[in-house]
């Protein structure tokens, strides 16, 4: 079955970067000139998923209004020519695409916001895709994962490695090497201490669930922090179906950290000809003051 549909858990509040995300929902927050959330909307299109579903909560409703159409901006950038701002601003969501939204009234974690979209996703496997975690990859993770998911017809968890000592920030896999850059997984255990950890291989945000995953969340069980983890929920679907992780070729960063953040703007900036040159210069400089 093809993967048609990607849930993005957006209602948290952003709190590390308090007070830019007081008024302003953390997705928002600008890497270079698009908004977090859009590299990871721009992935799921980019991988043929056909609905986005947005579990919102509270003061997001800049969300909904980025990926909606803005008659006054339209007609404003057409009347002044300005034509490649106005392909800009009017192609984040292609023709064959939806976005539809809805709330997680309660904070009770990852896996409660995705079961929030259980009704909308249905009898189907799906992904979830976390905005937090931008990717820079030659082709996007996602479309990786859904062709192994092609073959495999088994969730899967995207991983990387990790530092031992940060093993507590992360959902970590014992595993086994499949094929490739697919694993195995025997187990799962969210944030364990570096002296538990079965591995230094982390979880990071991007999967493929089977619809199996909804009937587990909906008991409803709480683990690390009081909160409904998603990491649980996959270790009880494991003892039923495989899981497998899976080694993506690009570069992560942790955009929900502000050194993580910093970093992909740096890195994408880069990637841009228009800034290169004088970002080039301008680090240049610095390393050079700061060496002496």
């Amino acid at each position: 079955m093809k993967i048609k549909k990607a849930v993005f858990p957006v209602a948290g509040l952003g709190t590390r970067f308090l007070p830019a995300t007081k008024a302003m929902p953390k997705e928002m927050l600008p890497v270079v000139d698009k908004p977090i959330i859009q590299y990871a909307v721009e992935e799921a299109f980019a991988a043929g998923i056909e609905q986005i579903i947005f579990v919102t909560g509270r003061g997001k409703g800049a969300l909904e209004d980025h990926f909606d159409h803005s008659r006054e901006l339209e007609e404003m950038l057409s009347t002044k020519g300005k034509d490649f701002l106005l392909k800009e601003s009017i192609s984040m969501v292609p023709d064959q695409g939806r976005i539809v939204y809805t709330r997680q009234n309660e904070p009770l974690g990852l896996g409660h916001a995705i079961w929030c979209a259980k009704d909308i996703v249905g009898d189907e496997p799906f992904a979830v895709l976390l905005a937090d975690d931008m990717i820079k990859s030659e082709v996007p993770v996602l479309t990786q994962m859904v062709k192994e998911f092609e073959r495999l017809r088994s969730s899967m968890a995207a991983v990387i490695e990790v530092e031992q000592s940060e093993t507590d920030k992360y959902g970590i896999i014992d595993a086994e090497q499949d094929i490739d850059q697919i694993l195995r997984i025997n187990g799962l255990i969210e944030k364990p201490s570096p002296s538990e950890a079965p591995s230094n291989l982390a979880i990071i945000g991007r999967y493929i669930l089977t619809p199996k995953i909804f009937d587990i969340l909906g008991q409803k069980q709480t683990g690390a922090g009081g909160e409904i983890q998603l990491t649980d929920a996959m270790s009880i679907l494991l003892k039923e179906q495989p899981i497998f992780g899976f080694k993506f070729k690009g570069t992560r960063f942790d955009c929900g950290d502000k050194a993580g953040f910093l970093k992909a703007n740096i890195a994408f900036a880069l990637e841009k000809p228009e800034l290169r040159d004088q970002l080039v210069a301008y680090i240049q400089s610095l390393c050079k003051n700061h060496a002496g």
